[in-house]
Protein backbone atom coordinates (compact mmCIF):
# COMPACT_ATOMS: atom_id res chain seq x y z
CA UNK A 1 0.00 0.00 0.00
CA UNK A 2 1.37 3.52 -1.45
CA UNK A 3 1.79 6.10 1.79
CA UNK A 4 1.08 9.48 0.53
CA UNK A 5 1.20 12.74 2.56
CA UNK A 6 -0.52 16.17 1.37
CA UNK A 7 -0.02 19.46 2.69
CA UNK A 8 -2.28 21.58 4.57
CA UNK A 9 -2.79 24.53 2.52
CA UNK A 10 -1.41 26.66 4.72
CA UNK A 11 1.97 26.75 5.87
CA UNK A 12 2.47 25.75 9.02
CA UNK A 13 5.86 26.80 11.50
CA UNK A 14 8.17 23.84 11.09
CA UNK A 15 5.98 22.86 8.08
CA UNK A 16 9.77 21.65 5.93
CA UNK A 17 10.74 19.34 9.23
CA UNK A 18 7.63 17.91 9.42
CA UNK A 19 7.67 16.73 6.13
CA UNK A 20 10.99 15.21 5.98
CA UNK A 21 9.94 13.18 9.31
CA UNK A 22 6.83 11.63 7.37
CA UNK A 23 9.59 10.88 4.46
CA UNK A 24 11.90 8.93 7.23
CA UNK A 25 9.11 7.33 8.72
CA UNK A 26 6.80 5.33 6.36
CA UNK A 27 5.16 8.12 4.20
CA UNK A 28 6.15 7.21 0.43
CA UNK A 29 5.29 10.27 -1.35
CA UNK A 30 4.61 14.21 -0.38
CA UNK A 31 1.81 16.29 -2.32
CA UNK A 32 3.01 19.99 -1.96
CA UNK A 33 -0.30 21.55 -2.18
CA UNK A 34 -0.90 25.26 -1.22
CA UNK A 35 -3.78 26.85 -3.48
CA UNK A 36 -3.27 30.68 -2.47
CA UNK A 37 0.31 30.37 -2.48
CA UNK A 38 2.92 32.30 -4.97
CA UNK A 39 5.61 30.37 -6.39
CA UNK A 40 8.30 32.46 -4.02
CA UNK A 41 6.47 31.07 -1.49
CA UNK A 42 6.40 27.57 -2.64
CA UNK A 43 10.00 27.82 -3.83
CA UNK A 44 10.83 28.82 -0.08
CA UNK A 45 9.38 25.75 1.57
CA UNK A 46 11.38 23.31 -1.07
CA UNK A 47 14.86 25.12 -0.34
CA UNK A 48 13.67 24.08 3.44
CA UNK A 49 13.59 20.26 2.54
CA UNK A 50 16.72 18.14 2.17
CA UNK A 51 17.37 17.69 -1.69
CA UNK A 52 17.81 14.21 -1.23
CA UNK A 53 13.70 14.08 -0.34
CA UNK A 54 12.92 15.90 -3.93
CA UNK A 55 12.50 12.86 -5.70
CA UNK A 56 9.77 12.13 -3.17
CA UNK A 57 7.84 15.13 -3.69
CA UNK A 58 4.91 16.30 -6.19
CA UNK A 59 3.51 19.59 -7.10
CA UNK A 60 -0.15 20.89 -6.99
CA UNK A 61 0.81 24.18 -8.67
CA UNK A 62 3.71 25.95 -10.26
CA UNK A 63 4.65 22.84 -11.90
CA UNK A 64 7.81 24.41 -13.61
CA UNK A 65 9.64 23.80 -10.05
CA UNK A 66 9.21 20.51 -10.76
CA UNK A 67 12.07 20.44 -13.48
CA UNK A 68 14.43 23.42 -11.41
CA UNK A 69 14.27 21.47 -8.37
CA UNK A 70 14.21 17.71 -9.99
CA UNK A 71 10.89 17.01 -7.90
CA UNK A 72 8.82 13.93 -8.54
CA UNK A 73 6.48 15.04 -10.75
CA UNK A 74 3.20 17.00 -11.30
CA UNK A 75 -0.57 16.61 -9.71
CA UNK A 76 -3.32 17.29 -12.07
CA UNK A 77 -6.19 18.81 -11.04
CA UNK A 78 -9.62 21.85 -11.82
CA UNK A 79 -7.34 24.60 -10.85
CA UNK A 80 -4.37 23.24 -12.56
CA UNK A 81 -5.60 20.76 -15.63
CA UNK A 82 -3.07 21.38 -17.91
CA UNK A 83 0.26 18.91 -18.36
CA UNK A 84 3.14 21.85 -19.40
CA UNK A 85 4.56 20.89 -22.79
CA UNK A 86 7.28 19.29 -22.62
CA UNK A 87 6.57 17.11 -19.62
CA UNK A 88 8.21 14.00 -18.89
CA UNK A 89 7.40 13.10 -14.91
CA UNK A 90 5.64 11.46 -12.56
CA UNK A 91 1.73 12.52 -13.26
CA UNK A 92 -1.32 11.81 -10.91
CA UNK A 93 -4.44 13.31 -10.79
CA UNK A 94 -7.39 14.03 -8.76
CA UNK A 95 -10.97 12.37 -9.42
CA UNK A 96 -14.67 12.65 -7.79
CA UNK A 97 -16.25 9.69 -9.41
CA UNK A 98 -16.45 6.00 -11.00
CA UNK A 99 -16.25 7.43 -14.34
CA UNK A 100 -13.21 9.96 -13.92
CA UNK A 101 -10.77 7.19 -12.65
CA UNK A 102 -12.19 5.08 -15.68
CA UNK A 103 -11.12 7.76 -18.05
CA UNK A 104 -7.86 8.95 -15.99
CA UNK A 105 -5.83 5.97 -14.45
CA UNK A 106 -4.69 4.56 -17.94
CA UNK A 107 -2.62 7.93 -18.11
CA UNK A 108 -1.61 8.68 -14.82
CA UNK A 109 0.76 6.69 -12.66
CA UNK A 110 -1.90 7.06 -9.97
CA UNK A 111 -5.27 9.10 -9.06
CA UNK A 112 -6.88 10.04 -6.04
CA UNK A 113 -10.63 9.23 -5.45
CA UNK A 114 -12.12 11.24 -3.44
CA UNK A 115 -14.34 12.31 -0.90
CA UNK A 116 -13.95 8.36 0.21
CA UNK A 117 -15.12 9.29 3.70
CA UNK A 118 -16.39 12.63 5.55
CA UNK A 119 -13.73 14.99 5.42
CA UNK A 120 -11.50 15.40 7.95
CA UNK A 121 -9.55 19.13 6.70
CA UNK A 122 -12.97 20.67 4.77
CA UNK A 123 -16.41 20.95 7.08
CA UNK A 124 -19.52 19.87 5.43
CA UNK A 125 -17.33 17.58 2.54
CA UNK A 126 -19.37 14.36 2.80
CA UNK A 127 -18.41 11.21 0.95
CA UNK A 128 -19.51 10.51 -2.04
CA UNK A 129 -19.62 6.34 -2.00
CA UNK A 130 -21.57 3.91 0.22
CA UNK A 131 -19.35 0.85 1.12
CA UNK A 132 -21.63 -1.15 -1.60
CA UNK A 133 -20.77 1.29 -4.23
CA UNK A 134 -17.21 1.11 -3.63
CA UNK A 135 -17.17 -2.91 -3.12
CA UNK A 136 -19.02 -2.93 -6.75
CA UNK A 137 -15.98 -0.55 -8.17
CA UNK A 138 -13.45 -3.31 -6.49
CA UNK A 139 -15.02 -6.02 -8.05
CA UNK A 140 -15.39 -4.59 -11.79
CA UNK A 141 -11.50 -3.53 -11.48
CA UNK A 142 -12.56 0.31 -11.08
CA UNK A 143 -10.38 0.30 -7.67
CA UNK A 144 -7.08 -0.88 -8.02
CA UNK A 145 -3.24 -0.41 -7.20
CA UNK A 146 -3.44 2.88 -9.01
CA UNK A 147 -6.17 4.27 -7.31
CA UNK A 148 -5.45 6.35 -4.10
CA UNK A 149 -8.15 7.12 -1.50
CA UNK A 150 -8.55 10.40 -0.06
CA UNK A 151 -11.07 11.91 1.90
CA UNK A 152 -11.31 11.77 5.95
CA UNK A 153 -8.36 8.85 6.25
CA UNK A 154 -7.75 8.00 9.75
CA UNK A 155 -6.47 4.85 11.42
CA UNK A 156 -9.43 2.82 11.70
CA UNK A 157 -10.11 3.23 8.45
CA UNK A 158 -7.26 1.87 6.68
CA UNK A 159 -8.23 -2.42 7.33
CA UNK A 160 -11.67 -1.61 5.12
CA UNK A 161 -9.48 0.41 2.39
CA UNK A 162 -6.99 -2.48 2.15
CA UNK A 163 -9.75 -5.21 1.77
CA UNK A 164 -11.13 -3.04 -1.12
CA UNK A 165 -8.50 -3.22 -2.75
CA UNK A 166 -7.40 0.21 -3.16
CA UNK A 167 -3.46 1.24 -3.54
CA UNK A 168 -2.90 3.31 -1.15
CA UNK A 169 -4.38 6.35 0.78
CA UNK A 170 -3.64 10.19 0.96
CA UNK A 171 -3.50 11.55 4.28
CA UNK A 172 -4.13 15.22 5.06
CA UNK A 173 -6.65 16.26 7.51
CA UNK A 174 -5.32 13.36 10.38
CA UNK A 175 -2.09 14.22 9.94
CA UNK A 176 -2.19 18.01 10.03
CA UNK A 177 -4.92 18.40 12.66
CA UNK A 178 -2.40 16.11 15.11
CA UNK A 179 0.67 18.24 14.59
CA UNK A 180 -0.93 21.66 15.60
CA UNK A 181 -2.83 20.06 18.56
CA UNK A 182 -0.11 17.40 19.65
CA UNK A 183 3.27 18.21 18.06
CA UNK A 184 5.77 16.26 16.33
CA UNK A 185 6.66 13.69 18.63
CA UNK A 186 2.66 12.57 19.12
CA UNK A 187 2.03 12.94 14.74
CA UNK A 188 5.16 10.60 14.84
CA UNK A 189 3.97 7.74 16.98
CA UNK A 190 0.67 8.17 15.41
CA UNK A 191 1.76 7.43 12.05
CA UNK A 192 3.40 4.31 13.76
CA UNK A 193 0.06 3.19 14.52
CA UNK A 194 -1.32 4.25 11.10
CA UNK A 195 1.07 2.22 8.91
CA UNK A 196 0.64 -0.68 10.91
CA UNK A 197 -3.11 -1.05 10.70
Amino acid sequence: MKWIAITSPDFLPGEASVIVMLLQNGINIVHLRKPQADISACQKLIEEIPPQYYPRIVLHQHFELCNKYHLRGIHINSRNSTIPVPFEGHISCSCHSFQEVKEKKEKADYVFLSPIFDSISKQGYKSAFTIESLQQAQREGIIDNKVIALGGIAADKIPMLRSLSFGGVALMGDLWNRYQTDGPNELKKHLKILLNR
